[in-house]
């Protein structure tokens, strides 16, 4: 049986590659996405594994944006950054998981041209918008503690709203260019991408015609946003660590590395990884080696951030306490109603 099913999945890849093998049979309409090559059986035992990290990454990220709305004392800029930041990793994490999950259990595994396209794009705006929320929670930090008597009258609320704008307006601006350079390049054949997503690298390769332009854009705008946001991150942090050196107080000094030290946790978390797939790229990478970088800084990570920031910090560990008291009161309350209506 699962011999037939491989011999299926040949024949179909077979047939897709041969109809747009040659300039003369018309462009690609939809793209082949490998995924991981293996059996049905592994296959179902990965969208198992890749379906409890997608929930519990949306209830990890989703708990976190319930307590920063609904805790008055968390209404504060760092806490507000927190909160989008948490929101922007539930989209980042469905920009590519669900597709994922269902090319698990496709014998297709095919993607629509169109759709192919508005996951590269989102995907990378999601990514792009990850680097300037760290940036803007890093100057928040460094404000906060190296200048804290005119923190209150820098960071108000008018102030942390057009931070927050400019965040997701820059990074869905940001990849915007690329995108649309890639999408109106000529696809003739073949139409099979090694990957999960659909990512550039693989795209400029499947493309008909040379495309220095793009590949260049691409890759100077991909580099550009990691290198210099992490470049911005490290000096902020680094007269962070400074000024907290200097404060007098033990307590002091406790609070500010802990705040900070989560931060720094995530950052390293997610650029130690997208700096290998998209700072340093090249033909020494094997083709699971992009797989792995990409899921680790795609899933693992956000995954990873909730636990990283509840647990290293003592006001948010309360907050999300008070939302899972609420959340039992709710369930109780609607336990009532249902016996009381039977």
């Amino acid at each position: 049986m699962n011999k037939q099913r491989e011999r299926r999945k040949k024949q179909h890849l077979h047939s897709m590659n041969v109809s747009g093998s040659g300039f003369s049979s018309g462009s690609v309409s939809e793209f082949i996405l490998l995924g991981f090559p293996c059996s049905r059986e592994i296959q179902l035992m990965l969208f198992m594994v890749f379906s409890i990290i997608y929930l519990l990454t949306l209830m990890g990220n989703g708990a976190i944006i319930c307590a920063v709305c609904w805790d008055q004392h968390l209404h504060t800029p760092m806490y507000i950054l927190l909160g989008n930041f948490a929101f922007l990793e539930i989209w980042y994490v469905n920009s590519t998981v669900p597709n994922t999950l269902v090319n698990f259990l496709s014998e297709t595994k095919s993607i629509s041209f169109t759709g192919c396209f508005l996951q590269l794009y989102f995907f990378f705006s999601m990514g792009s918008t990850e680097c300037f929320f760290l940036s803007a929670m890093a100057f928040d930090r460094y404000f906060a503690i190296c200048h804290p008597l005119h923190y209150a009258i820098v960071m108000t609320g008018q102030h942390c709203f057009n931070l927050v704008v400019s965040c997701w307006a820059c990074g869905f601006l940001w990849y915007l260019v690329p995108v649309i350079l890639i999408s109106q390049l000529p696809f003739c054949g073949p139409n099979v991408i090694d990957h999960f997503v659909c990512d550039s690298g693989p795209l400029l390769t499947l493309s008909c015609a040379p495309a220095p332009m793009s590949k260049l854009t691409s890759y100077t705008l991909s580099s550009l946003v990691i290198l210099l946001s992490f470049l911005f991150i490290l000096i902020s942090y680094a007269l962070v660590l400074l000024a907290v050196l200097q404060l007098p107080s033990a307590s002091s000094r406790q609070k500010a590395f802990s705040t900070c030290g989560s931060h720094l946790a995530v950052v390293l978390l997610f650029y130690g990884t997208i700096m290998v797939m998209h700072v340093s790229p090249g033909s020494s990478h094997s083709t699971l080696m992009p797989k792995i970088m990409t899921l680790f800084y795609a899933m693992v990570t956000p995954l990873f951030n909730p636990l990283i920031y509840s647990l290293r910090n003592k006001e948010m560990k309360s907050a999300l306490w008070k939302v899972l008291e609420e959340f039992k009161i709710s369930l109780n309350i609607f336990g009532n109603r249902s016996r009381s209506v039977e």
